[in-house]
């Protein structure tokens, strides 16, 4: 599958124009060294830099430049407008940022410059940034997090559980690594029986996909993403509202699978299983039913409550699968909960985690990286809405009380109490147009999570 990695860079130009990188804190000084032509045209516009604002500079034969309002100026999406509310075209930077805002700008200038054109041709093209040589982990870390976009923007009629598997086949060529996917009825041979379940209805077939990379005298890290590429809701059918967007149901496994590109492109030495149960809860004769009993790989014998509680049904297997090959760290990125939405939004991604250090480690990571997430609770009292009268455990309840943690404390029950663990709860979902956030696919937290295992896992 090939990316659509904006056009937006240039090492060299002759004809770039100057672009002034101004935060609103330093407007006034800036304002005082301009000219009095310019200062008058600059007054004249209320122009003061605020964050997100831009100011074309006139010059005998039209534009001489322009000035770029930031906010936080190593936050990324404090530059994501450029590309676009600037004219077509090549700018420079007229002053000077230290490397990690030049990082942050580059970063957001790719970000604000993507536009999803698989279908629709895009009706401009961006900016482009004159800067000499992209920094190749910045580079990187955009082409990820384009992945992210791509793969949920993708409607599910080209992004099912095979063409899942096609793309980390295409990354397991590219970059060396194994695959192993078990499919259809042989996943009842190989004992995911929670995976089949869910995805038997479809006309295709359910499988778990492994990729394996990496010197495996190395530290074992483990990826899960959820990988339900359509959700209808199952016999608990979803709403109309509810349903139209639910090509992005397999976010977490994008999520998942860029990270995993990401560490594979930047050689971090780990040994990497990237794990994705990939199925489409679909709505047939083979459909799994409210009030099943499913036994899942670990041998917890699950009631399924609600049909539509079937990412946690599939990612059960799939942890306990991963818990089975020991890692020194699993984390798992999943499309989990609407109740995640309802108590913080779309933008913030709900971090869960079975050991203090490595949640420290995370919200402090997405401090520096203005990638956010926040942190809730493995509240471990609220398992009673979880409980059934003839299994060890429901997948959902009567009850719409702390939905976010209860559906973490079932991932959980999956994980033993010894393996670090963290869990995303993310939306991979931007719901409005803002700069650098078009409506559509995102990736949330992706830049959190690689620089948390950088900082473990590096050399």
């Amino acid at each position: 599958m090939r990316l659509t990695t904006p056009d937006c860079f240039a090492e060299r130009s002759d004809t770039a124009l100057p672009l002034h990188v101004i935060e609103r804190s330093g407007f006034d000084e800036w304002r005082r060294l301009q000219l009095p032509a310019l200062g008058s045209w600059i007054d004249a516009q209320t122009f003061t830099a605020v964050s997100g604002s831009l100011l074309l500079l006139p010059g005998e034969n039209g534009i001489a430049g322009a000035v770029l309002g930031i906010g936080d100026r190593n936050d990324p999406f404090s530059y994501a407008h450029a590309p676009m509310a600037l004219p077509p075209g090549d700018w420079k930077l007229a002053n000077d940022l230290d490397a990690d805002a030049l990082r942050a700008l580059q970063l957001g200038w790719g970000l604000g410059a993507y536009r999803f054109a698989r279908y629709k041709a895009p009706l401009r093209m961006p900016a482009r940034l004159v800067s000499g040589k992209v920094d190749a982990e910045t580079l990187d870390v955009l082409a990820a997090s384009v992945r992210v976009r791509d793969l949920v923007n993708t409607p599910t009629e080209d992004m099912g559980p095979d063409q899942l598997e096609q793309v980390c086949c295409e990354l397991a060529e590219k970059h060396g690594a194994t695959i192993n996917v078990v499919s259809g009825e042989d996943l009842l041979k190989h004992n995911f029986p929670a995976i089949h379940a869910v995805g038997r209805a479809s006309h295709r077939a359910p499988r778990m996909i492994e990729l394996q990379w990496g010197d495996e005298k190395a530290p074992h890290l483990a990826v899960v993403g959820k990988g339900v590429c359509f959700d209808t809701g199952g016999l608990d059918i979803k709403p109309a509202d509810g349903m139209r967007n639910m090509k992005k149901d397999m976010g977490g496994a994008a999520h998942a699978i860029a990270l995993a590109e990401l560490i594979m492109a930047r050689k971090l030495p780990v040994r990497l299983s990237l794990l994705v149960p990939a199925v489409e809860n679909a709505i047939g004769p083979m459909s799994y039913r409210p009030g099943d009993v499913l036994t899942t790989r670990l041998g917890v014998t699950v009631e399924i409550d609600n049909t539509d509680a079937e990412g946690r049904v599939v990612l059960c297997d799939a942890l306990a699968y991963a818990s089975e090959l020991k890692p020194a760290l699993l984390v798992d990125f999943a499309t989990l909960t609407g109740a995640a939405r309802i108590a913080l939004g779309p933008d913030l991604p709900a971090l869960y985690a079975n050991d203090e250090s490595l949640a420290a480690d995370w919200l402090e990571a997405a401090n520096a990286q203005r990638d956010p997430v926040w942190r809730m609770p493995l509240w471990r009292p609220y398992l009673r809405y979880l409980l059934s009268t003839i299994a060890d455990l429901a997948n959902s309840g009567p009850s719409r009380m702390a939905g976010s943690i209860t559906a973490a404390l079932y991932l959980e029950r999956f994980v033993p109490e010894a393996q670090p663990w963290v869990h995303v709860d993310v939306y991979s979902w931007n719901d409005s147009d803002r700069p650098g956030k078009p409506t559509g696919g995102e990736a949330q937290g992706l830049r959190t999570a690689w620089a948390v295992l950088k900082q473990r896992f590096g050399k």
